[in-house]
């Protein structure tokens, strides 16, 4: 079990309050991803749950008992850092092990646990390796595979991929994912990287400047955004925003995906010249300047061709558009 209760959970540094009472709940078996811009206190709640930093006020409860008071290592929680945190003078396997040696466990468990935890991880070969003969992401499966072998109530992930080239934060991600599969546990997952958030979450939680701005699965929060900055948060590329009364309409502004923009040559409702195309080869994504609304990205699937400075025409796919307030939140 590892169901995680927040309730009212605030800290502050000094008179500066960086945590303004979130409250959250995970299920057991939930992976749950933290997202946000840098600053927002994605981390800093992380280390607040696994006892890293003292909590000014709330509770913070696992399977229903309050552990803000607890030691991080009575807490049942491992942490995954972005920095990997090895020993550089063990081997991978006395890395793995080391936390059951400390805490009495026969050799012979050891033993059992690390083969089982570098089995799943594919480590088997690199069991006597020292972290200096390893790549960033067999370090990263190391530091994953330590965490495993405790077999804890949480799993905490800090940014664990923000090291790692592309081609390895995707395969990285595809064997948490395959992990959490696995091993049916609560993972939390920090990252400012709404791809991991969305590939990865069965929960998302999206923070802004302390506070949660919004919480569900995936494509809920895609399709159905409370406010602006969650839709212009979640999707790549973002969200375009336009200016509702230019287009004849009650709301303040109209919220419209990239990929629900069509673009014609010529004449449309809304007039613009291409500034900039990117062919990524199953996409092309196309820039375009407009008087009324300044810059608007349109997503076209497959290969088009369309040149800088031309003069095309966009509209709107309105049974796909958002309409929100002045505050930016949400008309339904």
């Amino acid at each position: 079990m590892g169901a995680l209760t927040l309730t009212n959970v605030a800290k502050s540094f000094g008179s500066t309050d960086v945590i303004k009472g979130v409250d959250l709940q995970v299920n057991d078996g939930e992976f749950c991803v933290f997202v946000g811009p840098s600053g927002c206190g994605k981390s800093t709640l992380l280390r607040m749950i696994a006892g890293l930093e003292d909590v000014s006020g709330g509770d913070v409860k696992i399977d229903g008992v309050r552990i803000n008071d607890l030691a991080p290592a009575k807490r049942e929680i491992a942490m995954v850092f972005q920095s990997y945190a090895l020993y550089p003078h063990l081997s991978v396997r006395d890395n793995m092990g080391l936390a059951l040696k400390q805490a009495g466990v026969p050799k012979a468990e050891i033993t059992q646990a690390t083969d089982k935890a570098a089995a799943m991880l594919s480590l088997g070969a690199l069991m006597e390796r020292r972290p200096a003969e390893l790549s960033g992401g067999q370090r990263q499966r190391v530091a994953i595979g330590r965490a495993i072998v405790r077999t804890p109530k949480l799993f905490l992930f800090d940014e664990p991929l923000s090291n790692l080239d592309a081609a390895l934060r995707v395969q990285t991600r595809i064997e948490i994912a395959r992990l959490h599969r696995e091993l049916g546990a609560t993972m939390i997952y920090v990252t400012h990287d709404q791809v991991e958030a969305m590939t990865l979450a069965d929960k998302i939680v999206v923070l802004r400047a302390g506070k949660v701005e919004q919480v569900g699965r995936p494509m809920d929060l895609y399709n159905d955004p409370d406010n602006t900055f969650v839709a212009g948060f979640i999707g790549s590329p973002q969200m375009n925003f336009l200016k509702s009364g230019a287009l004849g309409l009650q709301s303040d502004t109209l919220g419209i995906r990239p990929e629900h923009l069509r673009l014609s040559r010529g004449a449309g409702q809304i007039p613009g010249r291409v500034s900039h195309v990117e062919k990524l080869g199953g996409e092309t994504l196309v820039y375009v300047n407009t008087d009324t609304h300044g810059l608007l990205t349109v997503r076209l699937f497959g290969e088009h061709q369309y040149e800088v400075d031309e003069a095309v025409g966009l509209e709107i796919d309105q049974s796909r558009a958002f309409h929100f307030d002045a505050a930016g939140q949400r008309l339904r």
